[in-house]
């Protein structure tokens, strides 16, 4: 995966490693240059949540969105750096190899600690995969309406459910892995090609934009950027594959600079192209033409794809709880059922995403490094270190429970 076999999404790590391991079991995989590193980055953080940007800004208002943007990816940076310190200092004191952000959470709390990470990786990748679903669903929607149909999207979700099935009862999904890689150029190919329709747009027409929202919305966009930032698992296993590990910090900083600044860009321009014209998926917004269909198909086809990729940490856990770790098809078709049953319920791919991010999204990239940082640091740090945590502590729990709060209004209210 990637440039050095390393995944496009931080949860697909187990997967992608387990193949390597496979493969070349004396083996051991070259360590990450720093260019290959940032690339690594890059894949494991941008992903189809960068579609629903445009409407965040539509939504909040394009200045707050920005004032958002960028500290949300500044205070992700330094929770992921939180972990790399965290892995370091246990490393050195007691000798453990720390790979996953499961394993540092057992090495902290015991196994409260890798329940809890478990608990937020199963909803949060099963919530990546419903996104996948509502994505296909509206988007077939958009290209091909049925009017005989009286709900196009549960239609095309429902015909997407056997298909499913049978990805997902595969034991094995190493060979799929090297799709993830294919995700990555179709997803920057369809922003290169929204962007490009986006400046086009623009010079039509000018519609007005808003430059703020009201409070409520300060809470969506909060939840949308963090799941666009979604990342976390996968610091761990690169740091520990890159070459020279004194300067990941650096590198690390680089890439989130550069994805904040192509976020920012993305949202901003999308938005004052289509004004409150813009669509939850924004290339809905993209003029009907063989190009665009082919752009959108193709996302379609990623995402589907990538949808058992995406199940199997969920399923690594499920099965290690459940079925002592043995393969479990009746677990497997339960979980899709699941899935699919709440890409039916929620109407709009934009709300979800804000659901995901503020929900499970706010504990994976702020509450959990912040609390793990500060147990295994506690007796030498600071005022200010503490303080640091703490805040970072509270401001995760706090977003992220009147993010959920608001993010379910949003999506009750639409289905109402």
């Amino acid at each position: 995966m990637g440039l050095d076999e390393q995944p496009s999404s931080p949860m697909r790590l187990p997967l992608i490693i387990a193949s390597l391991s496979n493969n070349n079991q004396n083996i051991s995989p070259p360590l990450s240059s720093q260019p290959k590193t940032f690339a690594n980055v890059f894949i494991s953080i941008v992903g189809a949540g960068v579609l629903g940007l445009p409407y965040a800004f539509k939504r909040t208002g394009w200045l707050t969105s920005l004032l958002i943007l960028v500290p949300i990816a500044a205070l992700t940076y330094h929770c992921m750096m939180l972990l790399v310190r965290t892995r370091r200092r246990l490393e050195a004191e007691e000798g453990a190899k720390i790979v996953s952000f499961g394993d540092l959470g057992l090495a902290v709390c015991g196994p409260f600690g890798r329940a809890a990470v478990d608990f937020m990786i199963v909803f949060s990748q099963a919530g990546f995969c419903a996104g996948y679903l509502i994505f296909i669903a509206n988007t077939l929607a958009h290209l091909y309406p049925n009017p005989q149909l009286p709900n196009p999207k549960a239609a095309y979700i429902l015909a997407c459910f056997p298909f499913q099935l049978a990805l997902n009862s595969i034991p094995t999904l190493t060979h799929l892995a090297p799709l993830s890689i294919f995700a990555d150029v179709i997803d920057l190919g369809a922003m290169g090609m929204v962007m490009i329709d986006d400046v086009a747009a623009f010079q039509r027409s000018h519609p007005p934009v808003n430059p703020f929202g009201s409070v409520s919305t300060l809470f969506y966009g909060i939840g949308v950027a963090v799941y666009a930032f979604e990342g976390i698992g996968m610091v761990l296993p690169l740091e520990s594959e890159m070459e020279k590990k004194d300067r990941f910090g650096k590198i690390l900083a680089l890439s989130m600079s550069f994805i904040t600044l192509m976020y920012a860009s993305f949202g901003l321009l999308g938005y004052i192209a289509f004004g409150d014209a813009t669509r939850d998926i924004i290339t809905a917004n993209l003029q009907r033409g063989s190009t665009a269909t082919l752009v959108q198909l193709a996302l379609c086809i990623n995402l589907f794809l990538t949808f058992p990729l995406m199940m199997n940490p969920v399923y690594e856990v499920v099965e290690r709880m459940f079925s002592k770790g043995r393969y479990s098809l009746p677990m497997r078709f339960a979980l899709v059922v699941g899935v699919s049953l709440v890409a039916l319920l929620v109407p709009n791919f934009a709300d979800f995403l804000s659901l995901v991010g503020s929900s499970f999204g706010c504990a994976l990239a702020f509450v959990l490094p912040a609390l793990f940082h500060l147990v295994v640091f506690w007796e030498e740090s600071g005022v200010m270190e503490f303080v640091a945590d703490g805040c970072i502590l509270l401001f995760g729990v706090f977003f992220g429970v009147c993010g959920t709060w608001y993010a379910l209004l949003e999506i009750l209210s639409a289905k109402v």
